[in-house]
């Protein structure tokens, strides 16, 4: 049986290096943030708890997770460092086991999005029965970032932060990810010695390494071989890097499901899609979290599906169209011009260019609900709640105001009135 497993999650710093006033952990990347993309890689682990370490705007990141299953969350209050902040987590952590934690600690840190659970992982069994393991990558430009110090054997003797480095050990191209995972007995006298002796006046996690040595423990490493697995965000430029990164996975992802995606250079999709097998996406085509899109499906060019949409087997949707929480049937078609909000279409319907369904009365927003085999002429407005009954016709330029169109007639001008019925359809 594998030994119980804890997850800290630091999450408490600023990012003054974004310049933005949002939290750093809580910005956006494919439709989540950078503390949930986190959260939910670890989940996979199946941790016994997970501790978010905040402090800045704590109140603000604490109602983005919410909810969660085994989360503590706690505050480390004034940070002195990343050592400081997983001594907080281990005594609320022992809290919520009703003593001593007994089981594996994993630390990982919030805005590191890129960071797969396989790698998680991996360093878990690297660590095996020993009393840690720190993962390492090789990095062209390790500016900036901790060193891996091996002896002449080849042993890791401890970690440098790069301001406590000497300048033979600046030259080190194998540098900390930041990522560990402890023996939690090992793991709490190595956090009783820490200290802020160094040029920041931090207690820093990495110390713990040389701690877990001299108590004549072993530290083992694992090596992730994904360069970009090891990009921390700090700015938005590296935001902007990560994200490019994570979207190609999601791409990647929906290409190996059968989509045909003609550009994805120019194709943006989020977490939290669903989209079948044979559907074509065109170019400078936006979807993001929560749309789902069936088999044999068209979407785009430069079409825009907002958070809810869903589009039936063999849908089609096209240029300048935007939709949110609209399902549209099976077979239907929205090819131009055309915003649905709030709206339902049935099978088979066609939606003419530039038809607008006007959801928004300045304080609600309103259903418009369009029956299956319906026609809505070209530069059509249905002002919400509206229900336009089966097999209708509404024609070009209408504006319908009336809360019911029946089935089969047909409505035209200014405000749209009825103009007759269509043969073969009952009213």
């Amino acid at each position: 049986m594998p030994r119980p497993l804890a997850v800290i999650v630091l999450a408490a710093g600023k990012g003054t290096r974004t310049k933005v006033s949002l939290p750093k952990v809580l910005l956006p990347i494919c439709g989540k943030t950078l503390l949930d993309t986190v959260l939910d890689t670890v989940s996979a682990l199946k941790p016994k708890h997970t501790v978010a370490v905040l402090h800045h705007q704590m109140d603000r990141v604490q109602k983005t997770i919410e909810g969660r299953d085994g989360l503590l969350v706690v505050d480390q209050g004034e940070p002195r460092g990343t050592g400081h902040a997983v001594q907080v987590a281990m005594k609320a952590l022992d809290e919520a086991a009703g003593g001593e934690f007994d089981g594996e600690v994993l630390v990982c840190y919030g805005d590191m999005p890129l960071v797969r659970a396989e790698t998680f992982a991996m360093l878990r069994a690297s660590k095996g029965a020993c009393g840690g393991a720190v993962l390492t990558a090789y990095m062209e430009d390790p500016t900036g970032l901790g060193r891996a110090i091996r002896d002449e054997r080849g042993e890791l003797i401890g970690i440098r932060e790069e301001k406590d480095c000497s300048d033979d050990e600046r030259l080190i191209d194998e540098i900390n990810v930041g990522i560990t995972c402890y023996d939690a007995s090992a793991l709490r006298p190595a956090l009783a010695q820490l200290s802020d002796d160094n040029a920041q006046g931090e207690l820093y996690l990495t110390d713990t390494v040389e701690h877990l040595l001299q108590a004549g423990q072993v530290v083992e490493t694992a090596t992730v071989e994904d360069e970009e697995e090891a990009l921390g965000v700090n700015s938005l430029t590296q935001l902007a890097q990560a994200r490019d990164a994570m979207q190609l996975r999601i791409l990647e992802h929906h290409l190996a499901q059968g989509v045909i995606i003609e550009d994805p250079a120019t194709t943006v999709i989020d977490h939290g899609v669903t989209i079948g097998k044979d559907t074509r996406i065109l170019p400078y085509t936006v979807i993001r979290s929560s749309v789902r899109v069936g088999e044999g499906c068209e979407v785009g060019p430069f079409t825009h599906l907002r958070v809810d949409t869903v589009l039936e087997n063999g849908a089609e949707v096209g240029n300048f169209v935007e939709a949110k929480k609209t399902t549209i049937g099976e077979g239907s078609k929205a090819k131009h011009l055309t915003y649905l909000g709030n709206t339902e279409i049935g099978k088979k319907s066609n939606i003419g260019a530039g038809t607008i369904t006007a959801n928004y009365d300045g304080k609600d927003k309103h259903q418009t609900v369009i029956g299956d085999g319906s026609f809505i002429g070209s530069g059509t407005v249905i002002v919400a709640p509206s229900t336009i009954g089966d097999g209708a016709t509404i024609g070009a330029g209408a504006i319908v105001t009336k809360k019911e169109v029946p089935p089969g007639e047909i409505w035209v001008g200014l405000p749209a009135r009825r103009h007759g019925q269509k043969e073969g359809v009952n009213s």
